[in-house]
């Protein structure tokens, strides 16, 4: 029993000191540039193993040099709330969830018929704060602790950082295709100029993509990409900056 309880101690203390490692990051995000997020090394070690060599590029700017309709047409595709929530959007994780379990009723019936029928696609509600907080700290599994971990953390940055500030390392950390990481390095690397020379129209189509960007880099003419990038377009103009 006093071995069982030794245990659970030292588990709860393990507990402790990892959330404040993750405050302590976070803290030190308020002044410091972060120079990678856990999800940009995951992929620096994928794309090195399996490819052999590391295609990479990022160029950290400062949030005055970001283009605005960037920064619009980033929150009118992700997060149109961004200004004002306190970092989590309830109301569209629940509507999330509702989705994500209708499509996987619906991917159960097809795989009766179909047994080689593609998993259902799913989307997970999630604002800027929550995206910055699982790519900045944590793995990329998808389980409730690792959500609930998500949250707390979404929350810490809320509290420690400006909203500008939440955004500014987003956008220069956010991955727009493989190996491609930050606004700088995707404004450069689609449209051949700088983030801060971003045209309403280019920011949109890069905004677009952020839900599936090595997916869109490779099929840079699709239909949806245009046509979704319009819509935003449209959006764009009520979209609030912090």
């Amino acid at each position: 029993m006093k071995g069982l309880l030794r245990w659970l101690l030292l588990a709860v203390l393990a507990g402790v000191l990892l959330q404040l490692f993750f405050v302590l990051r976070i803290a030190v995000a308020v002044s410091v540039d972060p120079e990678s997020t856990t999800f940009q090394r995951s992929e620096a070690w994928r794309i090195a193993s399996q490819k052999d060599r590391l295609r990479w590029r990022q160029d950290w700017v400062p949030y005055d040099r970001i283009s605005e309709h960037l920064k619009r047409a980033v929150i009118a595709s992700e997060d149109d709330g961004f200004a004002t929530h306190d970092g989590v959007d309830w109301e569209a994780i629940e509507k999330a969830w509702e989705r994500n379990a209708k499509a996987e009723e619906q991917a159960a019936r097809r795989s009766q018929l179909r047994p080689n029928a593609r998993p259902p696609k799913i989307v997970g509600g999630s604002t800027i704060t929550q995206q910055l907080a699982k790519n900045l700290l944590l793995s990329g599994e998808r389980t409730l602790v690792r959500k609930g971990q998500e949250i707390v953390l979404t929350f810490a940055l809320e509290r420690l950082l400006t909203k500008q500030r939440i955004l500014e390392i987003y956008l220069n950390n956010v991955e727009w295709g493989e190996g491609v990481f930050g606004a700088e390095a995707a404004a450069r690397h689609y449209w051949r100029k700088p983030a801060a020379q971003l045209t309403p129209y280019e920011a949109a189509r890069l905004a677009v993509m952020l839900p599936r960007p090595r997916y869109f880099e490779k099929v840079p003419n699709s239909g949806y990409l245009a046509s979704r990038a319009q819509t935003i377009l449209a959006r764009m103009r009520h979209a609030e900056l912090p």
